[in-house]
C-alpha cells in the first residue's frame, strides 16, 4: 500500500516501459492538465508506479494561502498530466489538516498502509516531530541501491537552529530511527538528494521565504559523509532561474539515465498560479560537479531516458519597432548589444514583425531584464517584485495575454514563456505593452523573443 508521509519515493529509479507521447516540457509555463485546468501541485514529489508517474503537491486555492489539501496527477511522459483530484482532503476541526492549516511539501512513498491505490484518497494517521526536532521544508530520499528511505528537514530559523538533518527511516517507513548526517549552520532549507552510481548530491536553497535565491549543492561518497563544501548550481544572480529546490527525479531509460531538477517558481501574490521549473541536471562524477542549465523548451523521452533541446526562431531588436516612449538602448550584455526599454502601458509598446507561424499553438519565450529587486541579493527582506506585460498577437486587442516577468539583476537576462497561436506564414506581429503590477504599468526590458515549433 502507499503511504502519504510528506515524504518521497523509492520507485523513481525503475526501468521504464511506457510509450511516451511527443510533448514538450516548458519550464515556467502555465502547465495545464488534460481538462485544460492549471496543474495545481506545488512543492511536491513524483512517484513512478508501473510505468506511470504520479505527481503529488500542495493544492493552492485562488485567494487563499492555506487549507487546500494535497492534489495528485498522473502522466506517462512527464508533460501530459491527468488530474485525480485531492489525495488528501482538509478536515474541518482537525488539529493538523483543517482548512486553516498549511500542508507543505507532500511526499509519498510505498509503505505499509494508508491507501490501497496510489492516487488515494489517503487517511490521516498521525503527526510527529522527527526524533523530537523541530522541522520545516520536508524532503525525502530513497536509495535506489538498497531501498532505504531517509528524511531531510531544516530545524528552524533561530540562531540555535540553522541545520539540515538527514535521518533514516525504519524498514516499514513508519518512523525515523537515527540521524545519519547533520549539515551544520548553513541556514538552508528545501533539501533534496540525487544519487548517481558513484555519488550523492544534496541540493538546498537559502532561507528567503517565497523569494528565490541561489540554490547550492553538496557532494559525498556516502550519506553519512563527509560532505563537500557547497557550490551554486546555476549561473550566479539568476537565483536558480527564479526557483526554489523541491525535488529531484532519476529517470533510468533504456539508453541513458537522466536527472531532473524539480523546482518551484513561487509567486506570493498569487500562490495558486506559482509555476514549475523542471530542468535536466548535468552531473560529472569524475569532476564532482553538478549544474542546472536553462532550456526554454525540451523534449524528454522517458522510455529511453534521452532528452534534447527544441530549436526555435529568434527575433531581436532588428525585427522590432517601438511606439510612444519605448526605445532601443545600448546594452553590452544583450545578444546584439541592444535592449528594448520604456515599455509603459498601452501607449509605449514594442512590436516584433514578420514572425513566422504555423496556425497551431506555439511556445514563445520572451527574454527580458527586470532589475526592480536587484539590491536585495539573497538576503531576507522585501518580496521579489515583478513586471506584468500585455501580449497582443496580430493587433487582436480582444485577446490579450498576460506575461509575468519576475525580477532579475542588472545585466541578467531570463526568459518566460507563453503559448500563442500565430497565423500560418511570415506576416505575424507580437506587441508587448505594460499592465498594472501593483505599483505601475511598466513592462520589463526586452532583449528578444524565440518562437518554437508546435508540439507534434
Amino acid at each position: 500500500m502507499f503511504r502519504s508521509l510528506l515524504t518521497s519515493t523509492k520507485l523513481c529509479c525503475l526501468l521504464l516501459s511506457t510509450t511516451a507521447q511527443t510533448k514538450y516540457i516548458v519550464p515556467g509555463a502555465r502547465w495545464r492538465d488534460t481538462e485544460g485546468n492549471l496543474v495545481n501541485a506545488h512543492a511536491g514529489s513524483v512517484v513512478l508506479n508501473q510505468g506511470t508517474f504520479w505527481l503529488f503537491g500542495e493544492h493552492k486555492t485562488e485567494g487563499q494561502e492555506e487549507g487546500g489539501g494535497v492534489s495528485v496527477y498522473s502522466s506517462t511522459d512527464l508533460a501530459t498530466w491527468e488530474s485525480h483530484g485531492l489525495a488528501l482532503k482538509p478536515i474541518d476541526g482537525h488539529p493538523y489538516i483543517s482548512p486553516s492549516m498549511i500542508i507543505q511539501r507532500p511526499k509519498v512513498v510505498y509503505s505499509f498502509a494508508s491507501s490501497d491505490e496510489i492516487q488515494g484518497p489517503y487517511g490521516f494517521v498521525n503527526a510527529t516531530a522527527p526524533l523530537g526536532n523541530w522541522s520545516q521544508d520536508f524532503g525525502l530520499f530513497t536509495d535506489w541501491k538498497d531501498g532505504r528511505s531517509y528524511a531531510l528537514y531544516s530545524n528552524g530559523d533561530s540562531k540555535e537552529g540553522r541545520d539540515v538533518y538527514l535521518a533514516s527511516y525504519n524498514q516499514e517507513v513508519s518512523a525515523l530511527d537515527e540521524v545519519v548526517h547533520r549539515f551544520d549552520k548553513y541556514d538552508l532549507e528545501a533539501p533534496t538528494i540525487i544519487q548517481t552510481e558513484k555519488s550523492y548530491y544534496a541540493l538546498m536553497s537559502h532561507k528567503t521565504g517565497y523569494r528565490p535565491n541561489n540554490v547550492v549543492a553538496f557532494r559525498a561518497d556516502s550519506l553519512s559523509g563527509p560532505w563537500s563544501q557547497p557550490w551554486i548550481v546555476a549561473p550566479l544572480n539568476t537565483r536558480t532561474f527564479n526557483s526554489q529546490s523541491g525535488f529531484t527525479l532519476r529517470i533510468q531509460g533504456t539508453n541513458r539515465t537522466t536527472y531532473l531538477y524539480l523546482g518551484d517558481q513561487w509567486d506570493s501574490n498569487s500562490l495558486w498560479e506559482s509555476r514549475y521549473i523542471w530542468l535536466p541536471i548535468e552531473i560529472d562524477d569524475r569532476k564532482r560537479t553538478l549544474e542546472v542549465k536553462w532550456h526554454d523548451v525540451y523534449d524528454l523521452q522517458v522510455q529511453t531516458g534521452e532528452w534534447s533541446t527544441v530549436k526555435g526562431q529568434t527575433y531581436g531588436q532588428q525585427n522590432a519597432t517601438t511606439s510612444g516612449n519605448a526605445f532601443k538602448q545600448e546594452a553590452n550584455f544583450a545578444d546584439d548589444g541592444t535592449i528594448l526599454t520604456g515599455i509603459y502601458g498601452n501607449d509605449s509598446t514594442v512590436t516584433f514583425h514578420e514572425i513566422e507561424g504555423t496556425g497551431k499553438p506555439q511556445w514563445v519565450s520572451f527574454y527580458y531584464q527586470n532589475a526592480d529587486d536587484m539590491g536585495f541579493g539573497d538576503q531576507r527582506g522585501a518580496w521579489q517584485l515583478r513586471r506584468i506585460s500585455s501580449v497582443v498577437v496580430n493587433g487582436d486587442t480582444e485577446n490579450v495575454e498576460t506575461l509575468y516577468q519576475r525580477d532579475t539583476h542588472k545585466g541578467i537576462i531570463l526568459s518566460t514563456p507563453l503559448q500563442l497561436t500565430l497565423k500560418k506564414g511570415r506576416q505575424n506581429t507580437i506587441t508587448v505593452g505594460g499592465l498594472f503590477n501593483g505599483f505601475d504599468y511598466k513592462g520589463a526590458d526586452l532583449e528578444k523573443i524565440v518562437v518554437y515549433p508546435p508540439e507534434e
